[in-house]
């Protein structure tokens, strides 16, 4: 097992969730600060759970680690920190604005974007040599920013007061209208961060081909904006220690193949790589033995599971068939296997003679890759963001730019470049694809969020009370509201894995739908090993872990719930697609 090298001053860990950065990150921290050096670890995630990893309450503020000496760590909540900013942007305009104006600006600021700049503002204040980082050998960040927060940050308009009375309402870049007096220090702070003497970014990824892909297109985004001090994390490499287990074997199999043929830009970074672990990374205990397997005995046993474990997707198409028509949506983080779900579920229903078109938003899905052969009656494609997006930003500036001046038209142009606005063209292009599940079924991999669907009704309300040309608007796009919140028409499918990290997230992904007016169907937990039926020694504790967070999804978040084990048989083709969804 090799960590990730320390050789700079700040460590930045960044990848999808449940890949082991927290873990990564944490063991880093603890190596140095048995080493001597002093060390401050940071996390503004959302959903951490550094507190419990740790075995330290933490705050805002750096918190002795308990039992390590040199180490420190403080939790900051961009959540709290997001809402005190958006009431600090939009109580001015209480009184003064209609009210769907506020409720518009309201929704602006309640989204990703608006979180990610608040973690920004933590991150900044740290990086730019505060008081609080100085006194410290390295400073490691859990939950590096991302490639979409920094293209935020390089858009000269984002620092625009033009954006603060913006009356368009399909912006992103407004959360960053107030942050002007902020500026320099958001430069240093970009400039430390892209300096390869001082800050190193750690690309984690699971040893598998969609997560190398993720890390790839990762890679490429933060090079483009000038972070090249990249190295790559291998996490969860496993060796079988069971030959005749098949699920061992190939696990084996597939990671070293992943491996082989992983993207050549990442294959040429510097790269660590750690072993699979089958305990969960939470206590100092688990991970001083993550560190010194040879000097402390394997953790206690973990307790089995409380309640009968779910059925498979069969009974669940079921129910779905039973509609004959509308849309099935797979919404889920980056590696949970939400493309696979999604072409399985279609498969089936067009084996059984039902028209599907399956289709995607998501520009790292290969949804034909996943299914690789064709099929009568169903239908796959792809909604091109390039495309759409151009079709959008010109359809902008021909209506809305129409009366602009030019210093107002220029700012507006640069504000349709943001990352923001991919999301709404998206949006729109997927109004026309669920349109088809009037009278066949489309199965949707990878939908807009529960926070892009408010914000596109609230943009709409305050379109419609300004008098703006909503008589142009595609009765497609019309309709595609009601139809999201129409139970009977739109079924929405969570997947997450048995994982801490994906669990959390997913639990936020439904709050936010339900904010939208959206309920959640059914959660699909995806890759079990608890139900793979694998004896592996390995294999079958890390199985074991997994049984709180399926109790946890089966009692507390679902109202309907699958499980799915790992597949000694890829899930790609059909052969593979239908073992999935007819197997456990």
């Amino acid at each position: 097992m090799t960590l990730p090298v320390a050789n700079t001053r700040h460590l930045f860990f960044t990848g999808k969730g449940g890949v082991g950065k927290t873990s990564l990150a944490c063991a880093t921290a603890l190596r140095l600060a048995e080493d001597g050096q002093t060390v401050l670890l940071v996390s503004t995630d959302p959903a951490s759970n550094l507190d419990e990893v740790l075995e330290t309450p933490l705050c805002g503020q750096p918190t002795p680690v308990s039992q390590v000496p040199n180490l420190h760590a403080l939790n900051i909540d961009p959540e709290r920190a997001a809402s005190a900013y958006r009431e600090r942007m939009v109580a001015p305009y209480r009184g003064i604005l209609p009210d769907a104006a506020i409720r518009s600006m309201e929704e602006q600021f309640s989204g990703g974007c608006t979180v990610e700049i608040a973690a920004f503002d933590a991150f900044a204040n740290l990086l730019a040599g505060s008081v609080i980082t100085n006194a410290y050998d390295h400073v490691i960040f859990d939950t590096a920013p991302t490639g979409h927060t920094l293209r935020l940050l390089t858009l000269p308009s984002a620092w625009s007061n033009f954006l603060s009375t913006n009356t368009t309402g399909n912006s992103c870049l407004g959360p960053l209208a107030g942050l002007e007096p902020n500026k320099q220090l958001y430069a240093a702070a970009v400039a430390e961060l892209t300096d390869r003497d001082h800050t190193t970014v750690v690309l984690v990824a699971r040893p598998d081909t969609s997560a190398f892909r993720e890390a790839e297109r990762t890679r490429i985004e933060l090079a483009d904006l000038g972070v090249r001090n990249l190295v790559l994390a291998v996490n969860g490499v496993f060796k079988a220690t069971s030959p005749d287990d098949v699920i061992a074997r190939a696990m084996e199999a597939q990671q070293a193949a992943a491996i082989e043929a992983m993207p050549r830009g990442l294959a040429a970074l510097e790269r660590s790589q750690t072993g699979f672990i089958p305990m969960g990374l939470v206590g100092l205990r688990a991970l001083k033995a993550y560190l010194h397997p040879e000097q402390i005995a394997a953790p206690q046993t973990v307790p089995g599971l409380s309640v009968e474990l779910p059925g498979g997707l069969l009974p669940l198409i079921d129910e779905l068939e039973k509609t004959r028509h509308g849309l099935i949506m797979t919404m889920g983080k980056g590696g949970v296997g939400k493309t696979t779900v999604a072409a399985a579920i279609a498969l089936e229903l067009a084996q059984r003679g039902h028209n599907v078109l399956l289709s995607t938003t998501d520009p790292a899905a290969h949804v034909a890759w996943t299914l690789q052969e064709s099929l009568p009656g169903l239908s796959v494609d792809h909604i091109d963001a390039a495309l759409e997006v151009d079709r959008y930003r010109n359809e902008v500036l021909a209506t809305a730019g129409a009366y602009l001046d030019a210093q107002a038209k220029a700012m507006l142009e640069e504000d349709l470049r943001s990352p923001c606005t991919e999301e709404i063209a998206v949006f729109r292009a997927f109004a026309r694809t669920v349109d088809e599940g009037r009278d066949s079924f489309v199965i949707l991999d990878t939908a807009p969020t529960g926070h892009t669907i408010l914000l596109m009704d609230s943009a709409e309300a305050y379109h419609r009370e300004v008098m703006r040309t909503q008589g142009d608007m595609p009765e497609a796009v019309r309709q595609l509201l009601p139809r999201l919140r129409d139970p009977e028409f739109t079924h929405v499918l969570i997947v997450t894995l048995a994982e801490a990290t994906p669990v959390h997230e997913a639990e936020r992904l439904q709050a936010d739908l339900r904010r939208a007016q959206i309920e959640p169907y059914a959660w699909v937990i995806d890759q079990s090993l608890l139900a793979s039926g694998t004896h592996d020694p390995a294999l079958a504790e890390r199985g074991r872990y997994e049984a709180p967070f399926i109790e946890r999804v089966i009692k507390q978040d679902a109202k309907r719930s699958v499980l799915l084990p790992w597949q000694a048989t890829p899930p790609v083709g059909l052969h593979g697609l239908e073992e999935l969804s007819r197997g456990h």
